[in-house]
């Protein structure tokens, strides 16, 4: 029962207040906290934007300056425009610097409905006629900015710049067995309702002549029906089918690598035959050389126990394997699954290659034909991103990991590549998320914690600052009432096993009064929830939900990346994660016996995809502690999931497995308060799922609420503010016991980039 004293009634000021405190409004808070670098074509200088201007960088110089005079622009746009343009705001889309054949003063961009090209120099701003059609999106140009790849009907295209020619390198397409496409399943829906059309899957050869792409055959494979209820314009339902096996079946997608030749038209197929297509095989494949002398490709097995890197011969379609690495449990190339492999082939041949065989992620060094020469990093740590490397002096630069008492701040690191001379370029407290040209020659280093936004400068080799870049603060972001969360260490459940997570304070905090706990959860096994940076893919959620007066814990359990081999692998073939799931209680316990104001007889949770199987999870196994949940997009039975999610990570799937591998086996144990989100048209996790465990709770003659959003897919891309508020009502209900207020939230701005994509 909740002590009147400690109930709170939210006003729609507060609801505003939180608000503020999502992933795009909060980014308006820090303008300055994201530095992503343009680089130039030779990598010696960057630009990027800061707030509302544009600047460039020359390290070499050790200079940061505006990339063009904004006030001069902007008078000159609005003179040539006849509408008033900001220099601190400029409506500037499309924008390309170093223009082939042009002084590099010259900027070309789009704004107002038209397109305008500014010289610095002269201090003209004039309009210009396309050269031809823009690049669109998923539409690829070719390096030397005279060509773009596009798909039509299921074949690749090429045009060139102008507009002026065009013709196809594929064919013969037919439905179900295409070129540079996507597998139906997760996107044949989700990218018309993202905006996007017809993307191609490819990549240019460095001398622009040639392209790698793929052909998925998808003819055969079992269909999934989703109703469209209320289509745009009205009419009647519309019936979407989706190729979409699942765990255990025979049929599968596959997919063949093919080299496309501008010059010659010819379609050159790799040799060896189709594969079982991967969740992320088609991004693992690579130019090598100068000019591409080869292309190497990354395949992993069907299970994801075995990956082999193997040479493609453009020329032939020769495949010849290089490398090959079994485990027990999935063998992975990087510590993430979303990121890029952490492999290099370098300029003489020799590979770089990321395994966890000694049971931490470390680099060893092979010959072009795959023997291995050494190991390059070694010890109870990971390398967690490679920087460059420097053939000519033998050295790599790279990210680690397990450096630190956290074991999850990325430090810069230096090694030689015959595996002596380890340098820590950092040595401090603060999570370095570091990039570097693709030549290299200095590194971008953006430093933070969770309470300080990243401070970007760019360092030489030896970690010496060459140019300060930005030092935002949090004045505006505490002036709308954030405060940091604190970085907490725990317990495992196992009673030995260091976890780590984050704990924000609810706003007004009054450690006098007791209040509810949110579990904002997400439990792997292919990224990290609580990250010891100042912004991740997650930031913004638990921030709002402690504007409402909650406490929120979000904790990395075990089974969860970017530790050991051994933390990541409690989760391999933990069908229930179980382990993940004890490691939240023993932690909100301990974290109770820690902080009197902590009201642990009032704890819910809330999670999307994995994190709402975990959450539907957390309900009916742990009613003991968790008496509230939001679940959105969970895949509640796996068992009629994506087949690699299950086959790579739980193993196979049998009558007995099946068992552990979905909620619905437990609908009898519900006591709480639960609320099922799901997306329409979602073509990832099917609603399938939670109609399936309606049918369980219905059964068990137990209380459900549930939301299905008509037109929305996996992200309720659109409206997503709406799914926002009715967690937030939700839970402000059952939690704080008190009615939420008639406060409505905007449509959801652009997200910015770090809340898109997790950091590698």
């Amino acid at each position: 029962m909740t002590d009147q004293a400690d109930r709170i009634r939210l006003t729609d000021a507060d609801y505003a207040r939180a608000e503020q405190m999502l992933a795009p409004y909060r980014a308006r808070l820090v303008p300055t906290a994201a530095v992503v670098p343009q680089w130039s074509a030779d990598g010696t200088r960057f630009r990027y934007r800061s707030g509302g201007r544009y600047v460039l960088v020359d390290p070499a110089a050790g200079t940061r300056r505006d990339a063009f005079d904004h006030e001069r622009l902007a008078a000159a746009l609005s003179e040539a425009s006849g509408h008033a343009v900001a220099a601190d705001d400029l409506p500037l889309t499309a924008v390309e610097f170093d223009l082939p054949g042009r002084d590099p003063d010259v900027v070309r961009f789009s704004a107002l409905d038209a397109g305008w090209e500014w010289s610095d120099r002269a201090g003209t701003c004039t309009p210009v006629e396309a050269a031809g059609p823009p690049v669109g999106p998923g539409e690829i140009l070719s390096p030397d900015r005279t060509l773009v790849a596009f798909r039509r009907d299921g074949d690749v295209w090429v045009r060139s710049r102008d507009g002026r020619e065009e013709f196809a390198l594929t064919d013969d397409a037919e439905p179900h067995h295409d070129y540079g496409g996507f597998p139906e399943a997760g996107t044949k829906l989700k990218l018309p309702l993202l905006g996007m059309g017809s993307l191609l899957v490819a990549e240019w050869s460095p001398d622009s002549t040639r392209l790698i792409t793929h052909r998925i055959d998808q003819r055969g494979l079992p269909e999934q029906v989703l109703v469209e209820a209320a289509p745009e314009g009205g009419g009647r339902p519309v019936a979407h089918r989706i190729r979409y096996p699942m765990p255990g079946d025979d049929a599968q997608a596959t997919v063949t690598w093919h080299v496309l030749d501008v010059r010659t038209r010819q379609n050159v197929a790799a040799s060896g035959g189709p594969e079982v297509l991967g969740q992320y095989n088609l991004a693992r494949r690579w130019w090598t050389g100068e000019d591409g002398a080869a292309v190497h490709v990354l395949h992993q097995s069907r299970d994801g126990r075995t990956l082999e890197l193997r040479r493609l011969d453009p020329a032939t379609g020769e495949l010849t394997t290089l490398i090959t690495e079994t485990g027990r449990t999935r063998v992975d190339p990087s510590p993430y699954l979303h990121v890029p492999p952490l492999v290099r082939v370098l300029d003489s041949g020799e590979i770089l290659w990321w395994s966890q065989r000694d049971g931490w992620g470390h680099l060893y060094r092979y010959s072009a034909d795959g023997e291995l020469l050494g190991r390059v990093t070694g010890g109870q740590w990971l390398v967690r991103r490679v920087l460059w490397v420097d053939e000519d002096r033998g050295r790599v630069w790279f990210l680690a990991c397990g450096l630190n008492d956290d074991p999850y701040l990325r430090q810069i690191c230096r090694v030689d590549l015959d595996g002596g001379g380890f340098v820590r370029i950092t040595d401090d407290d603060l999570d370095h998320d570091a990039v570097a040209p693709p030549r290299g020659g200095y590194l971008l280093d953006r430093a933070s914690t969770v309470s300080i936004p990243p401070r970007a400068r760019v360092l030489g080799d030896d970690g010496r600052v060459r140019v300060e870049l930005e030092a935002p603060d949090t004045a505006a972001l505490e002036a709308a009432g954030w405060s940091p969360p604190e970085r907490f260490r725990t317990t495992a459940a196992d009673g030995r096993t260091p976890i780590h997570g984050l704990l924000w304070r609810p706003h007004g905090f009054d450690p006098a009064r007791r209040y509810p706990v949110v579990d904002h959860s997400y439990p792997g096994p292919n990224i990290h929830r609580a990250s010891p940076a100042f912004g991740d893919l997650f930031t913004g959620e638990p921030e709002a939900l402690a504007a409402l007066g909650f406490a929120v814990v979000a904790l990395d359990g075990r089974g969860t990346p970017v530790r050991s081999a051994a933390f990541l692998d409690q989760s391999y073939g933990d069908r229930g994660v179980t382990a993940a799931l004890d490691d939240h209680v023993a932690a909100i316990r301990e974290l109770g016996r820690r902080h009197a104001w902590l009201d642990t007889g009032r704890v819910g949770i809330t999670g999307h995809s994995g994190g709402g199987f975990f959450t539907v999870r957390a309900m009916l196994t742990r009613p003991e502690l968790f008496s509230v949940g939001v679940a959105q997009a969970g895949p509640h039975d796996f068992s009629i999931y994506l087949p690699f999610w299950v086959e790579q990570n739980y193993g196979e799937l049998t009558g007995e497995t099946r068992r552990a591998l979905v909620n619905t086996v437990h609908a009898g144990n519900l006591r709480g308060r639960l609320l099922l989100i799901d997306g329409e048209l979602d073509d990832n996790v099917l609603p399938h799922h939670a109609m399936r465990l309606v049918d369980a709770l219905i059964e068990a003659d137990a209380d459900v609420d549930m939301l299905v959003v008509p037109g929305t897919e996996h992200d309720f891309t659109g409206r997503r503010h709406y799914v926002t508020r009715r967690t937030w009502d939700h839970l402000v209900r059952h939690l704080h016991g008190t009615e939420p207020p008639a406060y409505r939230l905007a449509p959801f701005p652009e997200m910015p980039e770090w809340a898109v994509h997790p950091a590698g």
